[in-house]
């Protein structure tokens, strides 16, 4: 198992969660810290003392204070990091659930695990990090899910425009001008009618609401 490990969480709970699923996996050397620049200079000064930090887990977002930082957030922490100790171990827990925001992580930063606040996360955060000490990668269940659920449709330009409309405020009977005057075709409102229908049913969704919402979290408008 992991023995030196950082947390960079600003809310006292959440750390305190943490450092409790640490101790649970008998994790004995681990620091805390609430702001990422000071994240960064502690991971600085163990590089330089040839004592580096085994994992960093750091929460995304971090609520500003009377004290100025540097660093805007975990993925900056992250990025920042990396140059320090490219082969540092990252672990996300955070209460972000876009796809949108949390695919790049992954695909962009190459973080090594993303745990999702919510209930139950104590239990999957010792999962993730027993998982990324085995040297594989821990995906959230729900991004799987969605990622699972996106590649059920292959959405066209045609889709992502009226769905963008829908996102805007559009009333789907009032979508048709707007189509045209972007040229594209078809623009008729039998043939959005269709497309939506279509969409709602593979994805098993009732409302356009529904649609737009999914869209949206999954980074497709």
């Amino acid at each position: 198992m992991f023995t030196n490990v950082l947390i960079a969480e600003d809310h006292e709970s959440a750390s305190i969660s943490v450092r409790k699923s640490l101790e649970d996996l008998g994790v004995k050397h681990f620091k805390y810290v609430y702001y990422c620049d000071e994240a960064l200079a502690m991971i600085q000064k163990a590089n330089h003392e040839k004592n580096d930090y085994d994992l960093l887990i750091t929460d995304l977002f971090f609520e500003e204070d009377t004290h100025p930082q540097k660093l805007s957030g975990g993925a900056a922490l992250i990025a920042a990091a990396r140059k320090i100790q490219p082969g540092l171990k990252t672990l996300v827990f955070s209460a972000e659930h876009r796809a949108a925001m949390i695919e790049p992580l992954f695909e962009e930063l190459g973080i090594d695990g993303f745990v999702r606040k919510a209930r139950h996360d104590a239990q999957e955060l010792k999962m993730a990090i027993e998982r990324i000490f085995q040297g594989r990668r821990h995906f959230p269940v729900h991004l799987r899910q969605m990622i699972q659920q996106k590649n059920a449709h292959d959405f066209n330009d045609f889709d992502t425009a009226i769905i963008t409309l829908l996102a805007q405020g559009i009333l789907q009977k009032d979508i048709p001008p707007y189509l045209k005057k972007m040229q594209i075709s078809p623009s008729g409102l039998s043939s959005i009618e269709k497309r939506l229908n279509l969409i709602k049913d593979r994805f098993n969704f009732t409302k356009n609401e529904q649609l737009v919402a999914f869209c949206k979290d999954a980074g497709l408008i």
